[in-house]
């Protein structure tokens, strides 16, 4: 479409039809209907002069153009406007209107009445009237409306029930902010939420800032309660509206019965106009029955904004509600609203200090005006005192506030308790006759009798800050009252009232009237409960801080008595009558006889048989008892010591109880009890050679036998534990393991048990199968023989250790190492041997090995041996022997002995070639030699290597130099021999004499080897010496020697014949004998005829076809070396044919040909006759396909005589073999030219992923892309030149392949895998791009869009009270760790025990924790708490002050995961002492005059202090009162008085400290020599409610001064050895509550692994008693093999491709949702619902959304939470109340019943409950039939029928046809079938012995830790400071013995010693403190 002009009234390409309605104003226009202006295409000048010349407007006249919510038109806001909207002409902008305008609105419901629609019902009275909520939903509206009031808020109901005003009618009224007709449509807009409306700012949802309580007036919401609302109170309703700004008021009525006149008259029905006017003009209302009205549009005059809501038609049973019932629903108004009328705290009737000055604006008044002479009734919501919240609150003693915080919204929640008060209970009752039971079965007992709530929910709930009336909570976990263990009276739980608050984060219905699922919610495990205090958070255990809370409660306000130290009931088993067995009360402790006896104490039994020696469990007393009483008789539960003989307790009568024993008697028998129990192991060897500790072997030595004994302390062997008092013997067996340690792990090699014999103990044979190499532990230990348990009584039972190393053993045997396959005579080799002891382990080669070299057919020999390490060399080894020649070598065994090994000889095959050359060979080998004068001599000569064998090497050039003629040389080198032929030998023979010449032989390049000399003995010739060739043809033809000769190519040169001449010349006859020595090169001797030689004739010579082929020939005469050759040159015959020779016969498409193509003329045998002429080229031509002519070029060739042709190139085609075609006169050439792919010119993807395609965050591709490289034309090129690179864009996006950029291969194809993506959440593109000689090659592109992984973990969230303050020693608040995934959601599943909390003290360290840093695990989560985060709870604060550093970590596969750093500030505790910086020494003073004697306390400052010792006062002041008292607190002894004869001293305490100089007695002060008193320092701080803790400072007195020195020493000393004690102490009870726990942790494990062990036999997976973490990870291999061959059966799949199935939010296509395990019944089921298939299901609409945006709408989506089907199922049409109304057909079963479903289950029961409905599926047609008939006849709706055999029968009843008849199985997309059961059943299985073997690993290593701990416990250090510790305590005894004994008053002083008192002082008794 081509682009229009765009206008400023449309945003989109093109002309848009737009009509606007115009009002003049301007003047006293009484004209009531606009005009409508066509205004598309128009700009905002264009329509004004349209406007001009509509209305006849002058040309400068003034005017204003507005909407009808009085916005001023300009160029932008005209282009806003809409088809149909209404502007008003006026004169100026704020102009009143003179006559009303009308403006036409269309309010069609919002599309979520449609998708939305049948998820609510509004109204579910639950027994109540629904009118009173009804009404609030308009007061709803009014306080949004009135929320940004700055003064009152004020809202009005008026109940018009007085018909001589008019119909009876309900008007609301508020002074809110108005709605403008925009916002008026919006309003009448079904389902249109804030959440939905755009346009204005002010229909923009902005979420209001948290407040308390959330009192934010949020609360008109979903766009459906008001009209819904108004719709159920009456049948019409008024809108009337006038916003702020503007001064035209806004009227639109909705009614029943205009809704149904549109209906009837086919109009549309949601239409309507809204009337605009201006205030107080009532001129339209003209009906009798609404005059009231006029009174109400009179009060319009004078407000800024307000609206009016006028309901008419109000039904007759809601005017009679409103009438009798006034105060019931008014008082259920001030309970919805009751927070907003009273503000957050609420109204406290009371409390009179309340001041109306803080209440809320909100004024809620409601009037009701009757007929007179009823008078008018009026009631304002904020006097209403019977309301529940008001009685809650004044009927409250204390609160407990907490939040609740749960998937981002936080729950404010508070609790009152309502105290007994002597005799009721003062939990209010609800003053509405209306309440009843949720329990209609129990009506008559609404509340258990003396329970003050009954059987009520604890919790009201409030949403934005209002009720929600139809929801409560019962109770949460921590605030339920405990089955056991309750600390206070059950009855105190049911005294208690609450209330939460909600925000808009949880959802309610839309008519307020229930949450959806706050309870379900707030119970989640994810719930995270936070106490506050103070208004603070705090982090601590909600469940104990509420206990302790009601505790208080209970304590402080209810007046009863209360009873303590009750520890729980328990049901005993081990009573023999059943009614006895519960309940029993169970206690710590008792006081007997005034004596206390205490859990864990020791005691004896007495009148018992046998007598019982053992430790106090617990005491027990029959009855149903929940606090400490007293009663007579009662059991004690005694647990037999020594535990690890008896193991096992026993209950006696209390009475049983021993009193004299003492504690020294019974310990001194549990100890002599114990020395009868294993204590050791004694291991014998008895055939000697005992193996020590880290004992050294080699592999294979025998260990043992060994023999084992079982000691006591006593010594004595045991076969069996000491029977105690159990009677049952418990045999003992020994059982022996050899483990071997391994990088992989330890590996159990040998297992043995071994029983008792009375002859030889236990015996254990010789153990002979170590054999491998490495470290190894023998393991002895005693086991119970019943149990195989190594553990008895607690106590592990003796064992034994021996560690060792197995070593390699001696050379037995060797391994030839690798030899070159090939090898020459006599050229040195290396043979390298493995040593090898009897088990295959590489060992060192022992001394003086000699080895023999052996094999047959060669001498062998070798220089010398060598060893390094493991290998043993023979060096040097030469093999001699004859071989075969130089071309072929011989395979040889060679044998290798070591002698002196077991396995001494091993055999080796090698290849022998001939070696270096070592002589020449001269043949023949006489001397002299003769040869006959004339002729040359001849010799063979042979390179022979040191064995005599021919050998062949480069360079081997042998020379003969004979005397007298010039040397002559041959190669040798490929064949190691040749022939050597002189110059003919001329020498004057004289006399006929022979002469002789010296012949020396010699190879040039190897000087080393020695010449050979011969001698030459020339004789005259008397044999043929020469020879003559001559054709009998023409007899002047005589060939000479070496002669060249031309003949015709092909032909043949006949008649030769052949003569023989001696020396002198004549004629040698020829005879049969000098015939056969006649040889021809062109012929075999074979196929030469001795007829014909012996004639001299030879055969004849066939002539080469080829010109170039120059032929040798030679006639010889064998014996005596003469001949003649000559050489035959073939000449070309006459031209036959064309031909084209090309030098290069491939070519690209588009380039020309290289190398020359040459034209020439040959003939029959291919020889160039070179008869072309210059002018040929006139003549020639040339033929090929995609030939391009243009180019080419015929150019002579003068030289050759021959034609060049130039430019051959191709311009189009696919790549192949093309013929090319010369064409010259008749003769014809055809060459084939290979055409490959042009240049390289772009890059095309053949291959790639399926699209659209997505990629989790740094997860890969799996289907690589393939990019084919292509020229211009598109074909293939393989040019490998070419580099392909990968690249993204943006470039935010990090992709990771093997090769970033890599060249094309040879089919001119490049893959890239991509390994990994990494980028934020969008769209991106990957390019490739190619390059060649640096230029650009375009290439494809692939879009695919980045979605985060939701399985990779990227960071911790940590989310905590950051507000709460930290006191030191308290607890830290509740840290929630979550684990977020790259899309930021939660991940679960991860190991807690991987999860830590890192603390120190300092500032953050960077992204790592110091190594200092304190480790702490994370909590279990409590049961209301969230499952998918860690939760770090009741974590110690430090207890001393300062700034300290938190991080968190979660170890993921070896790897560490942190959080960010936090810092945190740990301030002081609750103030509760005073106490000096540092504690000073014990003061000792004297009455003597000098101050340093007298002097108790100098320069010391007192700090208010926590109990840890921080300074935790420095905002109060107030005094320390500074006192003495005796240390007795006899308060009648004489006490020393302060200088100036004070008794006490006030310093001032200011800021939380106070300095003291000095304090001393007075000189003679009075005071008893050798008392010990205290120094009272007492602080008053009127700031703090709960006193503070004095400082008491202890000092001596003395009357002389040496004293008084000797006893300060001591004290000095005690005060060291005190602190020194109690830090010993400390150490050693840490030591045993660790190893109590571990003990106990250990024990639990047991259990646990006991308890799997049994789960596991119940399900036939047989788990032996002695198992080990092999034997269980055996089992799961072939569980999970099993399984994994299930999983792989071949079964029916839905071959619907799901690409969205793991995005968040998305469950999936609806085909992947089901399985169906029969084929029929998925067949037709999928057929039925095939539209809905590939439907992508979502949980939320914004899911589908963004699924629906992505496909550009393609892509069919549903919402699970726009879908409600009805809960529950019900029964087939043919059951009805439990019982079948006739015996069905066919098997009738819903035919969602049939589906399977794996996962998401609640959420696939709604999607197919909504897509399949109640479709039923049945067996056949005619069973169908026969069951709808059925239904029908019993007056019931028969649903859809399915039929296994395909068919269908609609619900009306249809069947038959192609479109009721289901196709084929595999024309369609049909569910998948399930796994089988046995899969599911093996999966359990596998989890069951997964868990099983987490638990026993963990069973071993807690055993293993309590044995570490044991040891340390006993370690050598531990016993040292325990000696030192009662070193330290004896001289603590000492010296306190010393005060003691010093601590002598021989007399007092009286108040007055230093002065005469008149009073004779009395002599003081002598006493001890």
């Amino acid at each position: 479409m081509s682009k229009q002009h765009r206008s400023a009234s449309s945003t989109e390409e093109g002309r848009v039809r737009r009509r606007i309605c115009v009002f003049d104003r301007r003047c006293d226009n009484k004209e009531t209907t606009g005009k409508w202006l066509e205004t598309s295409g128009l700009d905002f000048n264009d329509f004004l002069h349209v406007l001009q010349q509509k209305f006849a407007m002058r040309s400068r006249e003034r005017f204003v153009l507005a909407t009808t919510d009085r916005t001023v038109l300009d160029f932008d806001k005209f282009g806003e406007l809409q088809d149909g909207s209404t502007v008003v002409l006026l004169q100026r902008e704020d102009q009143a209107l003179s006559v009303a305008t009308t403006e036409n609105i269309n309010f069609v419901p919002h599309y979520d009445t449609l998708i939305q629609g049948g998820m609510y019902e509004y109204y579910a009275s639950e027994g109540r009237n629904s009118l009173p909520y009804a009404l609030a939903e308009l007061i709803d509206n009014s306080l949004s409306a009135t929320a940004k009031n700055t003064g009152m808020r004020t809202i009005e109901i008026r109940l018009l029930f007085d018909e001589t005003l008019g119909k009876p009618a309900v008007i609301v009224l508020d002074n809110g902010c108005g709605m403008t007709p925009k916002q008026l449509k919006n309003w009448a807009v079904y389902r249109l939420s804030k959440f939905s409306r755009k346009g204005s700012e002010q229909e923009e949802y902005i979420r209001p800032e948290p407040v308390p309580r959330s009192l934010n007036s949020d609360i008109s919401y979903f766009g459906v309660g008001g009209k819904q609302a108004v719709f159920y109170i009456g049948d019409s309703t008024r809108m009337i509206s006038k916003s702020v700004g503007t001064p035209d008021v806004h009227e639109l009525v909705l009614s029943k019965e205009d809704f149904v006149r549109k209906e009837q008259n086919k109009e549309d029905v949601f239409t309507g106009t809204i009337r605009n006017r201006k205030p107080g003009d009532s001129s339209h209302v003209n009906k009798d029955d609404e005059r009231f009205l006029h009174a109400v549009i009179a009060e319009e005059s004078g407000k800024e904004s307000f609206t009016a809501v006028v309901i008419t038609g109000v039904l007759q049973e809601h005017i009679t509600f409103l009438k009798q019932d006034f105060e019931e629903w008014t008082r259920q108004l001030a309970q919805i609203y009751h927070y907003y009328i009273h503000g957050a705290n609420g109204n406290d009737i009371n409390c009179s200090s309340t001041n109306s000055h803080h209440l809320p604006k909100i004024d809620i008044q409601i009037t009701l005006r009757e007929k007179p002479p009823r008078c008018p009734r009026a009631m304002n919501l904020r006097e209403v005192e019977d309301d529940m919240q008001t009685l809650y609150i004044s009927n409250a003693a204390d609160t407990f506030e907490f939040n609740a915080e749960q998937d981002g919204g936080t729950v404010e929640g508070v609790i009152r308790y309502h105290p007994f008060l002597y005799d009721k209970e003062t939990y209010p009752k609800d003053p509405s006759a209306m309440q009843a039971s949720h329990d209609d079965d129990d009506d008559d007992d609404c509340e258990i009798s003396g329970e003050a709530r009954g059987k009520r929910s604890i919790f009201d709930c409030f949403w934005n800050g209002r009720l929600i009336p139809y929801t409560t909570v019962s109770e949460f976990d921590w605030c339920a009252r405990p089955s056991r263990d309750a600390v206070v009276p059950a009855e105190c739980y049911s005294r208690f009232s609450g209330v939460l608050f909600t925000d808009d984060r949880f959802k309610v219905s839309t008519n307020k009237l229930t949450f959806m699922d706050l309870e379900l919610k707030l119970k989640n495990k994810d719930t995270i409960f936070t106490r506050i205090a103070n208004g603070q958070k705090q982090r601590t255990n909600i469940q104990k801080e509420f206990t302790q809370w009601l505790k208080n409660c209970h304590a402080k306000y209810d007046k009863q008595v209360k009873f303590l130290g009750y520890e729980g009931t328990i049901t005993r088993t081990d009573v023999p009558t059943k009614k006895m067995q519960e309940p029993w009360a169970t206690f710590s402790s008792i006081e007997w006889d005034g004596k206390i006896y205490r859990k864990g104490q020791l005691v004896k039994s007495r009148k018992t048989h046998p007598l019982l020696y053992g430790s106090v469990v617990r005491f027990l007393l029959y009855g149903d008892f929940d606090r400490d009483v007293f009663a007579s008789g009662g059991q004690v539960e005694v647990a037999l010591e020594p535990r690890a003989l008896h193991d096992k307790t026993k209950t006696i009568a209390i009475s049983k109880i021993d009193k004299t024993a003492t504690d020294e008697a019974i310990k001194k028998y549990i100890d002599n009890e114990s020395l009868k129990l294993p204590e050791k192991l004694k291991v014998d060897w008895p055939e000697g050679h005992p193996w020590p500790q880290n004992a050294v072997r080699p592999a294979g030595t025998p260990l043992g036998p060994i023999k084992v004994e079982i000691v006591n302390k006593k010594g004595e062997s045991l076969s069996r534990m000491p029977l105690g008092d159990r009677g049952t013997v418990k045999k003992l067996t020994i059982v022996l393991k050899v483990i071997k340690h391994g990088p992989e792990g330890d590996q159990e090699v040998v297992n043995l048990t071994g029983q008792h014999s009375s002859k030889w103990a236990f015996w254990f044979k010789k153990i002979e199968v170590l054999t491998q190499l490495g470290k190894f532990t023998l393991f002895l230990n005693t086991v119970i023989h019943e149990s195989d348990a190594t553990v008895f009584g607690g106590k592990k039972l003796p064992s034994f250790e021996l560690m060792f190393t197995i070593k390699e053993g001696s050379a037995e045997s060797f391994l030839i190492g690798a030899v070159s396959p090939t090898l020459h005579v006599g050229v040195p080799f290396n043979i390298p041997l493995l040593i090898k002891d009897g088990y295959d382990h590489s060992v060192t080669p022992p001394p003086n090995l000699m080895p023999v070299l052996e094999c047959s057919g060669l001498d062998l020999s070798y220089e010398k041996v060598d060893c390094s390490g493991t290998m043993f060399t023979i060096r040097s080894v030469k093999a001699r022997g004859k071989v075969q020649n130089y071309q072929q070598s011989k395979t040889y065994d060679l044998n290798v002995t070591l002698p002196g090994l077991k396995k001494d000889t091993q055999t080796l095959m090698i290849s022998l070639l001939p070696g270096h050359p070592h002589s020449l060979r001269v043949m023949p080998e006489d001397n002299p030699i003769v040869v006959e004068n004339g002729n040359p001599a001849r010799f063979n000569v042979e390179i022979h290597d040191e064995a005599g064998n021919i050998t062949a090497h480069p360079k081997q050039t042998v020379r003969c130099k004979v005397q007298g003629l010039e040397p002559v040389s041959t190669d040798c080198s490929s064949t190691g021999a040749g022939q050597l032929v002189t110059q003919p030998v001329n020498l004057k023979i004289i006399k006929g004499e022979p002469q002789k010449l010296k012949v020396q032989f010699e190879i040039l390049s190897q000087k080393n080897i020695a010449m050979v000399a011969r001698e030459l003995k020339v004789v005259p010739s008397t044999r043929v010496s020469w020879m003559e060739l001559c054709s009998e043809d023409d007899e002047n033809l005589v060939l000479r020697n070496n002669e060249k000769i031309e003949w015709l190519a092909g032909g043949v040169l006949e008649n030769l014949f052949y003569r023989l001449y001696d020396e002198a010349g004549r004629e040698v006859p020829l005879t049969a004998e000098i015939a056969s020595s006649i040889k021809v090169n062109w012929r075999t001797t074979g196929d030469l005829s001795l007829e014909d030689l012996v004639k001299g004739k030879l055969p004849d010579v066939q002539v080469p076809t080829q010109v170039h082929e120059e032929r040798f020939y030679q006639v010889s005469y064998q014996n005596q070396s003469v001949s003649v050759s000559f050489n035959i040159v073939p000449r070309p015959d006459e031209p036959t044919r064309l031909k084209a020779t090309l030098s290069q016969s491939t070519v690209k498409l588009g380039e020309t040909l290289p190398g020359k193509i040459i034209l020439e003329l040959v003939d029959q045998y291919d020889n160039v006759t070179k008869t072309l002429t210059s002018t040929c080229v006139n003549h020639m031509t040339v033929e090929a396909e995609g030939l391009d002519k243009s180019a080419i070029g015929f150019v002579w060739q003068e030289s050759s005589r021959s034609v060049l042709v130039t430019g051959v190139q191709f311009q189009s085609g696919t790549p192949g073999f093309r013929e090319v075609c010369f064409t010259y006169r008749s003769f014809v050439a055809r060459v084939k030219v290979k055409v490959t792919a042009g240049a390289p010119a772009q890059l095309k993807l053949v291959s790639e992923p399926e699209k659209p395609l997505q990629v989790l965050n740094d997860r890969g591709i799996a289907t690589p892309f393939l990019i084919q490289l292509c020229d211009k034309w598109g074909n293939l090129s393989p040019d490998q030149r070419v580099v392909v690179e990968l690249t993204s864009s943006p470039a935010t996006l990090k992709v990771t392949t093997a090769y970033i950029s890599k060249p094309v291969n040879t089919e001119g194809k490049a893959s890239f895998t991509v390994n990994s993506v990494s980028g934020p959440k969008g769209y991106y593109q990957l390019m490739f791009k190619g390059s060649f000689n640096n230029k650009p090659i375009p290439g494809p592109s692939v879009n695919l869009t980045v979605i985060p992984d939701p399985n990779k973990p990227v960071s911790l969230s940590v989310e905590y009270d950051d507000k709460a303050k930290l006191p030191a020693g308290g607890k830290f608040p509740v840290f929630l760790v979550t684990v977020l995934s790259d899309e930021g959601s939660a991940m679960k599943n991860f190991n807690p025990a991987a999860a830590a909390m890192l603390l120190w003290k300092g500032v953050p360290s960077g992204t790592i924790p110091p190594q200092t840093a304190i480790e702490l695990k994370c909590s279990k989560p409590l049961e209301n708490e969230k499952k998918d985060c860690f939760h770090f709870r009741d974590k110690e604060i430090p207890e001393h002050v300062g700034k300290y550093s938190i991080q968190f970590s979660l170890r993921i596969d070896k790897k560490f995961l942190f959080s960010d750093q936090i810092t945190v500030n740990v301030v002081a505790n609750q103030p509760v002492k005073v106490g000096p910086e540092s504690q000073p020494p014990t003061p000792v003073v004297s009455y003597s005059k000098a101050i340093g004697n007298r002097t108790l306390v100098e320069n010391m400052t007192l700090r208010i202090m926590d109990s840890y010792g921080n300074p935790a006062g420095q905002d109060l002041d107030g005094k320390v009162v500074v006192s003495i008292m005796h240390s007795s607190g006899d308060s009648s002894n004489t006490l020393p008085l302060f200088e100036g004869k004070a008794k006490g001293f006030q310093f001032g305490l200011e800021e939380g400290k106070v300095h003291i100089n000095r304090l001393a007695i007075m000189e003679n002060s009075p005071g008893e020599n050798g008392s010990s008193y205290v120094l009272l320092f007492k602080p008053e701080v009127p700031m703090v409610s709960t006193p503070l803790a004095p400082f008491e400072l202890p000092f001596h007195f003395y009357n002389d001064a040496e004293n008084q020195r000797k006893i300060s020493e001591w004290s000095r000393k005690k005060d060291e050895l005190t602190d020194a004690v109690t830090k010993y102490k400390e150490t050693f009870n840490s030591y045993s509550e660790l190893l109590t726990l571990l003990t106990k942790q250990h024990l639990d494990y047991k259990t646990k692994e006991a308890m799997h062990r049994r789960e596991l036999n119940k399900r036939n997976v047989k788990i032996p008693q002695t198992v080990s973490i092999p034997d269980i990870d055996r089992l799961l291999t072939e569980k999970t093999a099993e399984a994994g061959m299930l999983l792989n059966v071949p079964r029916r799949v839905c071959s619907i491709r799901d690409h969205f199935r793991g995005q968040p939010d998305v469950l999936g296509m609806v085909g992947h949702l089901a399985y169906v395990e029969d084929d029929a019944a998925a067949t037709v089921i999928s057929w039925h619902i095939r539209g809905d298939m590939d439907c992508v299901i979502t949980t939320t609409t914004a899911a589908a959304r963004r699924i629906f945006d992505n496909t550009q709408g393609r892509q069919q989506v549903m919402a699970l939470d726009s879908v409600y089907v009805p809960p529950g199922n019900r029964p087939l049409p043919h059951i009805r109340n439990g019982h079948m109304l006739f015996d069905p057909p066919g098997n009738p079963v819903y035919a969602r019943q049939l589906l399977i479903y794996t996962e998401h289950l609640e959420s696939c029961e709604i999607v197919f409950k909504n897509i399949l409905g109640d479709t039923i599926l049945i067996d056949d047609l005619d069973s169908a039939n026969n069951y709808r008939r059925a239904v029908v006849q019993n007056k019931m709706q028969c649903p859809t029928i399915l039929t296994k055999q395909g068919d269908r029968i609609s619900s009306r009843g249809k069947f038959g046809g192609t479109q009721n008849k289901c196709p084929p199985m595999n024309t369609l997309q049909v569910f998948g079938a399930p796994l089988p059961h046995q899969y599911y059943t093996l999966q359990e299985e596998i989890d069951l012995i997964t868990q099983y073997r987490s638990v026993l690993d963990k069973t071993v290593e807690a055993a293993i830790h309590r044995d570490d701990h044991l040891k340390a416990m006993k370690s050598p250090n531990m016993l040292k400071k325990q000696q030192e510790m009662e070193e330290k305590m004896k001289r603590l005894k000492e010296i306190e013995r010393q005060l003691e004994s010093a601590s002598v008053r021989p007399g007092k002083r009286g108040p007055d010693a230093g002065e005469p008192s008149g009073i004779i002082p009395k002599r003081g008794r002598q006493r001890s403190t």
